[in-house]
C-alpha cells in the first residue's frame, strides 16, 4: 500500500436486562478507565483536547493509537500504518483490547461491544471514519472530487456491513423525509444517514467526505482525506478490501490517472440507491446523462490500477488480484465471498434462519440477529459461526493481533509516539501527547510533523534532556 493509513472505529455497547438499569454510558466509561488504570494499555489525557474533550476523556495507547469516549460511545484510532496489513492488524486490535477488558471486569456475559453503525431501536448512527495521508499537492478539482465520489459510491457493493430495514434522517435543510417503499435489507449501514457528499460540520451533517483540512503532519507537504462513508468491518477480508482499493484510487489521482467522464449526477442520491437495489443491478445515473452499473465503474477503476499500479509491490498486487477476484464472484457467483463481504455473509445467514424459523423480515428477530453479526464476542459474535472458502480463509486467519494491542508499527511514526506513551507512564509528570507531537510540559515541544518517520531517536533524545524539577514531581 505504502500510503499511511488509519482507521477509527466507534463501537456500540449491548446490555443483559440486569444492566439496564445502568444509565448506558457507564460500561464504556468503566471499560476506559480500566484500561488507563488498570490495564496499563497507556496514558490518560491530562489536559482538554476540545470542550467535548475533557482531562481523562481518553488517552494513547501503548500501540501509538487512540482511545477516547465520543458521545457515550468508546472510539479506536489505529495508529498510523504504512502497509495494508498492518492497518487491518491494528483495526482488529481496537476489538481485542475492549473484549479483554471485558473479561478482567467479569462483564463478558452481561455485556458486549458490538462493532456495527445503527441502533435500530434509536435510529441513531456512529460512524467507521478512515484517514488517508495524501500529497499536498494533488490536485482536487470538482471532476477531479466527483470522480472520487463515485467510487466511493460504487464501491459498498464489497465493502457494505449489510443492515435489516432502513432510516430516513433529516436532511441538513430539515426537509421532511418522503413516504418510501419499505426495504427488507440494504448493502450500506451508513447509506441511509449520509445526506451530503463533501462537507465539514459532520455532527448533523454526515458527508461522504468530510472537507476539514487538518492534516495532523506537516501542512505544507500533506493533506489528510477523512472518509464517512464507510461501514465498520466485521471481515479483515472486506476491511482490507476498502482501505486498499481507496488507497489506490488515491494513487490513481495523485497520478493523475482517473477515469475520465464517470462522475455521477448526484452522489449521495446513488448511494442509498445502490444500498437499497434488492435486484443488484445498482444502476446510478452520470452526469453526462448516461446510466452505468456500480460494478462497471469498479471494473474501470480496477483496470486503471492494473495498469498503473501492478507490480509496485507484493501487496499492491494481491490486492489488485483479490479485487478482480470480488467482482467476478458478485456477478457470477456471490456464494464465494461468504466470510469476506460482510453484507453477503449477514444475508445468508440471516436467509437460513428465516427458512428455518419460517418468519419475515419484517420479524423483530431480524434485527436483534442484525446486531449479533457484529458483537466482537468471538463464542457470541454470529460473524465468527462461518467458515468462508479457501481464498477468504487465507487471509482472515493470516492476522493475530495480540501483540498490536502493546506494540506499534515499526515504520511510522506511532513507534515515536508509543515510546513517549510508556515513558510518561512510569513517571508522575505532565505531558501531552498529540498525533503530531508531544510535550514534556506546557513549553518543551518535540513536533513530529513527518508520518513515515518514526521519531524513535529524537523522541529518546527529547524525554531524555534534563529538565528543572516541577511541584508535582516534588509532592510525589
Amino acid at each position: 500500500m505504502d500510503r499511511i493509513v488509519g482507521v477509527e472505529t466507534e463501537y456500540g455497547c449491548l446490555m443483559s436486562s440486569e444492566e439496564l438499569r445502568c444509565n448506558s454510558e457507564v460500561w464504556p466509561a468503566k471499560v476506559k478507565n480500566y484500561l488507563f488504570n488498570k490495564a496499563g494499555a497507556g496514558t490518560i489525557d491530562l489536559h482538554y483536547r476540545d470542550y467535548e474533550e475533557p482531562p481523562g476523556n481518553g488517552g494513547f495507547l501503548l500501540n501509538g493509537g487512540r482511545l477516547y469516549l465520543d458521545m457515550g460511545h468508546i472510539e479506536y484510532a489505529s495508529p498510523e500504518c504504512l502497509h495494508l496489513h498492518d492497518l487491518v492488524i491494528y483495526e482488529m486490535a481496537g476489538d481485542t483490547l475492549l473484549r479483554e477488558s471485558l473479561a478482567a471486569l467479569e462483564a463478558s456475559d452481561r455485556v458486549s461491544f458490538i462493532k456495527n453503525n445503527v441502533d435500530h431501536h434509536t435510529g441513531a448512527t456512529f460512524g467507521c471514519h478512515e484517514n488517508y495521508l495524501m500529497k499536498r499537492e494533488a490536485q482536487f478539482t470538482p471532476s477531479v472530487l466527483g470522480t472520487l465520489l463515485t467510487f466511493l459510491a460504487t464501491r459498498q457493493v464489497f465493502t457494505g456491513a449489510g443492515r435489516v430495514g432502513q432510516a430516513n434522517p433529516l436532511a441538513f435543510d430539515f426537509e421532511p423525509p418522503q413516504v418510501e417503499t419499505p426495504v427488507a435489507f440494504q448493502l450500506s449501514q451508513r447509506a441511509d444517514h449520509i445526506v451530503n457528499d463533501i462537507y465539514q460540520w459532520v455532527q448533523f451533517n454526515r458527508a461522504i467526505i468530510n472537507a476539514r483540512d487538518e492534516p495532523l503532519a506537516d501542512y505544507r507537504k500533506y493533506r489528510r482525506l477523512h472518509l464517512l462513508i464507510g461501514d465498520s468491518n466485521m471481515s479483515p477480508f472486506a476491511n482490507a478490501l476498502k482501505i486498499g482499493t481507496t488507497a489506490c484510487v488515491l494513487s490513481l489521482l495523485e497520478q493523475r490517472q482517473l477515469p475520465r467522464n464517470l462522475v455521477l449526477n448526484d452522489a449521495v442520491r446513488s448511494t442509498r440507491d445502490i444500498s437499497r437495489d434488492s435486484t443488484r443491478k445498482w444502476i446510478v445515473d452520470l452526469e453526462n446523462g448516461k446510466t452505468i452499473g456500480a460494478l462497471d465503474v469498479q471494473w474501470q477503476f480496477h483496470d486503471l490500477a492494473q495498469r498503473h499500479l501492478r507490480g509496485k509491490d507484493p501487496e499492491t498486487d494481491w490486492l489488485l488480484e483479490t479485487w478482480s477476484f470480488v467482482l467476478e464472484s458478485l456477478e457470477q457467483n456471490p456464494q464465494a465471498l461468504i466470510g469476506g463481504v460482510d453484507w453477503i455473509t449477514k444475508k445468508w445467514l440471516l436467509e437460513t434462519f428465516m427458512e428455518s424459523e419460517k418468519v419475515g423480515w419484517d420479524d423483530p428477530w431480524l434485527q436483534s440477529l442484525d446486531l449479533e453479526y457484529h458483537n466482537i464476542d468471538l463464542a457470541r459474535g454470529l460473524f465468527f459461526s462461518v467458515t468462508p472458502g479457501k481464498r477468504v480463509a487465507e487471509w482472515n486467519s493470516s492476522f493475530e493481533p495480540a501483540t498490536a494491542t502493546r506494540v506499534p508499527p515499526a515504520n511510522t511514526r506511532a513507534a515515536g509516539r508509543a515510546r513517549a506513551v510508556a515513558y510518561f507512564q512510569d513517571r508522575h509528570q505532565p505531558y501531552v501527547i498529540n498525533w503530531d507531537s508531544i510535550a514534556h510540559d506546557s513549553r518543551d515541544f518535540l513536533v513530529m510533523g513527518d508520518p513515515f518517520e518514526t521519531y524513535n531517536t529524537e523522541v529518546d533524545k527529547f524525554l531524555a534532556k534534563p529538565r528543572p524539577v516541577t511541584n508535582q514531581d516534588e509532592h510525589e
